[in-house]
């Protein structure tokens, strides 16, 4: 099977959507799936006035459907509602290819954040652009549950994994006071990080990576350590060298650094909400509680070793594997649905195969 997904975040970017993509692709190999991006590479793009490390693709309507028919996908996955996304799905609708969607960000909270705008607006602009979707994919079943709940069509699950080959416990040491309290993400402003830099810690409070709001946070809170953005192994040994892994977001769908941190054999600290909530759930893993200050310091009284356990798990494969047999009960149906619609006749029938995406 050969897959296109159609993406505006990919790299250099570094968040959750983009390793997502990127380990899916990676894991769906195993089994013979061949998955190809459109992403921002692709086209011009310009700087958020606000976020400049994030570019925004200027896709064109000729050159997207030149680059769909170059890559001959037999299925087309829309991954975001960005530029990228509207174009794909403007084609797709204008050709009528059945694609599939997915939901990684809550918009709405992260929009009215930082812009006058009601949050039911942008959940009516995000229930047309998934409306046609054969399948809108969530991370977690809390999530599924609230998207049907607003009114969106055919959500189906897809769970997120974790490389256990990089992030595991080692020898690793700061060189701060501990207890070391470490928070992985985007430095902005919807991710709460003001409610974990404002606690009364003992230890040590430290910051892996950048965004718009960073520069502020440095000013304000002198006594956390910001190590900026890393990845691979410099991101595994911060991880395996602190003792607790908090996160103060309340508007993020899943949180991919909590596994990250449970398979480096951290315990987590979160607000009770969607995202930590749905991860952990009741495993002995994470302390969930409205005062985060006191999830942190309850989380210094959790095995690592069930940690451990639990990220085992939940593995890239499986999340793969997932992923695909949502794309393949999407064509099954389709398949079915045409051969449901042909005229009866006494002669053999053909078989009926799913036409590759084409222009």
């Amino acid at each position: 099977m050969r897959l296109l997904v159609a993406t505006d975040a990919w790299h250099p970017q570094v968040n959750g959507v983009v390793r997502t993509l990127a380990m899916m692709a990676e894991a769906a190999k195993s089994f013979g799936v061949e998955v190809s991006f459109l992403t921002p590479q692709s086209f011009r793009t310009f700087a958020l006035p606000s976020y400049r490390d994030l570019r925004v693709a200027l896709p064109r309507a000729g050159k997207t459907a030149r680059l769909i028919a170059e890559a001959r996908p037999d299925s087309i996955h829309i991954a975001t509602e960005g530029p990228i996304g509207l174009s794909v799905r403007r084609y797709c609708r204008t050709h009528e290819l059945p694609f599939t969607t997915s939901f990684h960000t809550r918009f709405p909270e992260y929009i009215s954040a930082r812009l006058p705008i009601p949050e039911k607006w942008i959940w009516k602009a995000l229930r047309a652009f998934h409306g046609p979707s054969q399948a809108v994919m969530a991370a977690t079943p809390a999530l599924a549950a609230e998207l049907r709940l607003r009114g969106f069509r055919n959500v189906v699950l897809w769970p997120r994994g974790v490389d256990g080959r990089l992030f595991h416990p080692r020898p690793a040491d700061l060189g701060l006071p501990r207890p070391v309290f470490l928070c992985v993400g985007r430095v902005a402003v919807e991710k709460n990080l003001e409610a974990f830099l404002a606690l009364d810690l003992p230890g040590s409070k430290v910051i892996v990576g950048d965004g718009p709001a960073r520069d502020a946070l440095v000013r304000a809170y002198p006594q956390a350590v910001f190590l900026g953005a890393l990845q691979g192994e410099a991101l595994a040994d911060v991880y395996a060298a602190a003792d607790v892994f908090v996160f103060p977001s309340k508007t993020d769908t899943f949180g991919l650094v909590l596994l990250e941190a449970l398979a480096s054999g951290l315990p987590v600290a979160a607000f009770p909400v969607t995202g930590p909530r749905d991860v952990i759930g009741a495993a002995p893993v994470g302390a969930l509680h409205d005062d985060l200050r006191a999830a942190c310091l309850s989380a210094l009284e959790i095995s690592p070793q069930a940690c451990l356990e639990f990220a085992a798990e939940h593995t890239w494969e499986a999340s793969a594997r997932a992923f695909v047999d949502n794309i393949s009960d999407v064509r099954a149906a389709e398949i079915s649905d045409v051969r449901a619609a042909e005229p009866e006749s006494d002669m053999e029938p053909f078989a009926v195969e799913r036409p590759r995406f084409v222009a």
